[in-house]
């Protein structure tokens, strides 16, 4: 029996049995840390109004509350017809983006926790400068997750 890098009194086979459950017990929580990604999709079909209702005094996306915000005239009207069209099709990438990240995080791939950490990360600079403290708040906690499930995938 060898005792080389086994714990107190475990046997070699009790060691890798051990060391299995826990790289298990790691990709298991890994898997439900990616999905908040679909959570965070949709909130933000939510708060972008591509569901009937919007509610984004809860929820937002600092890129699209800026689009939408420097994209009126000082009039209160519209730039132009294609406009609306404009910000829905930059909302639906965003919701797209997230659910493709969650699905490539659901698969075990690292890189799609660190691009939704870099993605919300950004986001959250125009969310502090509209105030939107409460969007930053949500903001946070995905981008908490995420780490969480990265690192659960590192180890």
């Amino acid at each position: 029996m060898q005792t080389l890098n086994v714990g107190a009194g475990r046997t070699d086979t009790e060691y890798k049995a051990a060391e299995e459950q826990r790289c298990a017990d790691l990709r298991t929580e890994s898997q439900s840390d990616a999905n908040y990604f679909f959570w965070a999709a949709g909130l933000a079909a939510l708060g972008t109004g591509l569901l009937p209702v919007r509610l984004n005094i809860l929820v937002g996306i600092g890129a699209v509350d800026l689009l939408t915000f420097y994209g009126r005239s000082p009039y209160g009207r519209s730039l132009g017809p294609v406009y609306p069209l404009v910000v829905y099709c930059v909302s639906a990438t965003w919701v797209v983006a997230l659910i493709a990240l969650g699905f490539a995080a659901r698969r075990g791939k690292r890189w799609a926790f660190l691009a939704g950490m870099v993605l919300y990360g950004v986001d959250m600079i125009p969310l502090v400068g509209t105030f939107s403290l409460w969007a930053f708040g949500i903001h946070s906690f995905f981008v908490f997750k995420w780490f969480q499930g990265q690192r659960a995938l590192k180890d």
